[in-house]
């Protein structure tokens, strides 16, 4: 197992990453600082591109970009044929929620309270349509999603659970594997978005029980944007059907017809940038060298220190639910408005991120919020950082 992270560890990987010299980045859940060696990775692809052709570097490379394939599946504890290389979580989420097929008046979809705009929205467009209901589970007195009534809610009509894992607008973590041991013992499919989780929580898909899960690689794994991940269990597999296909997730056999892959990639878009699957390579490589463990105890501390520094200043209220917290700060500021504050943080050479109902709508509503100021660490952060930001925002409030 990697050793534990100490400052000095902490000090040579912001050395490897440029963007800790130039930019107080406390925007990491909306994207974060790649590593030298993750641009370099995509500079040397791009170089290929150049002096072969696009086409032949994207064979030279192949055994490079699949090794993405690889690692996402050490990093998950699945089989490299149950992930798919996409092109962002959206894309990987909403990809295998088409794959379900038809919806029928009747069905039913049960999601928490923290479930992510844009999944919603999918849910919306094409069950919702259909007939089928989306139906909110209650919330426990933490805020997190309340197991126990989730399973009240059960019967036959019954057709997905959609859990959001770590929501955008705050620091909670959801029982994201208590939800699954509900989920199978009833056999109803399982879908995590975990965006905000690859490579900031330990991730075992066996022990969540999930039938997916959707990820990124800009956010809290520090890959390159344009990509993503999704794991879909092998057992699922045979349950979905692509939108759409071509010829490289189901190819046409001898007499014509259609036939779909046998692993995850059938929900893989055959067009690809294999320059941002270099990337995304190396930043899987570096999580599971540093340990994934290890990032989510140094995130975790870094949180807590925010957060209580936040909660001495006047005028700041913190907004995080949950027992269990992410590296997601959210609060308000009396008088402030978060955006503005963001743009006003932003000209001091500070990031942090702001987010409005669109992100997270059925939580947001239901607490009466309209916009939210967010904090996102790193396990790069520093006690320097934090000073900076405090400092600054200490110095707008005045």
């Amino acid at each position: 197992m990697p050793a534990p992270l100490t400052d000095a560890t902490v000090q040579a990987l912001r050395a490897q990453t440029p963007g800790t010299q130039h930019i107080t980045h406390f925007n990491h859940a909306g994207s974060s600082l790649p590593s030298a060696a993750t641009l370099e990775a995509i500079r040397a692809h791009l170089w290929r591109e150049a002096t072969m052709g696009p086409m032949e570097a994207g064979v030279a490379a192949r055994a490079q970009t699949e090794n993405a394939r690889a690692l996402a599946a050490q990093l998950f504890n699945a089989q490299p044929m149950e992930i798919a290389l996409t092109d962002g979580n959206s894309q990987g989420w909403g990809g295998a929620f088409a794959a379900l097929g038809t919806w029928q008046p009747g069905d039913r979809i049960l999601v928490a309270r923290h479930e992510w705009g844009g999944n919603l929205a999918t849910m919306r467009l094409t069950a919702g349509r259909a007939g089928a209901s989306i139906e909110t589970i209650p919330s426990d007195s933490s805020g997190a999603v309340d197991p126990e009534a989730l399973e009240a809610m059960l019967d036959e009509r019954v057709r997905l659970i959609a859990l959001t894992w770590m929501p955008a607008n705050g620091g909670l973590i959801n029982p994201a594997a208590a939800i699954g041991r509900i989920a199978r013992r009833h056999g109803i499919a399982y879908f995590i978005d975990a965006a905000q989780a690859v490579g900031q929580m330990p991730i075992d898909v066996t022990e969540l029980g999930c039938d997916i899960l959707s990820g990124v690689g800009r956010k809290a794994l520090r890959g390159p944007r344009g990509t993503g991940l999704l794991y879909v269990r092998q057992a699922f597999l045979e349950r979905l059907t692509p939108a759409f296909v071509d010829t490289h997730t189901a190819p046409l056999d001898a007499g014509g017809e259609p036939v779909l892959r046998t692993d995850a990639a059938r929900l893989e878009p055959s067009e690809a940038a294999p320059a941002l699957r270099c990337g995304l390579a190396s930043a899987l490589q570096e999580a599971l060298e540093i340990g994934v463990e290890n990032i989510r105890a140094r995130i975790d501390a870094v949180a807590q220190t925010v957060r209580a520094e936040l909660a001495q200043i006047d005028g700041v209220t913190l907004l995080d639910q949950g027992r269990e917290r992410s590296g997601l700060v959210s609060f308000s500021v009396a008088g402030h408005e978060p955006a503005a504050l963001q743009r006003a943080l932003a000209a001091r050479g500070v990031t942090i991120g702001s987010n409005g109902v669109s992100y997270t709508p059925l939580d947001m509503n239901a607490r009466g919020l309209t916009q939210i100021a967010r904090v996102s660490v790193s396990y790069l952060t520093t006690e320097e950082e934090i000073g900076k930001m405090l400092g600054d925002l200490r110095s707008l409030l005045q």
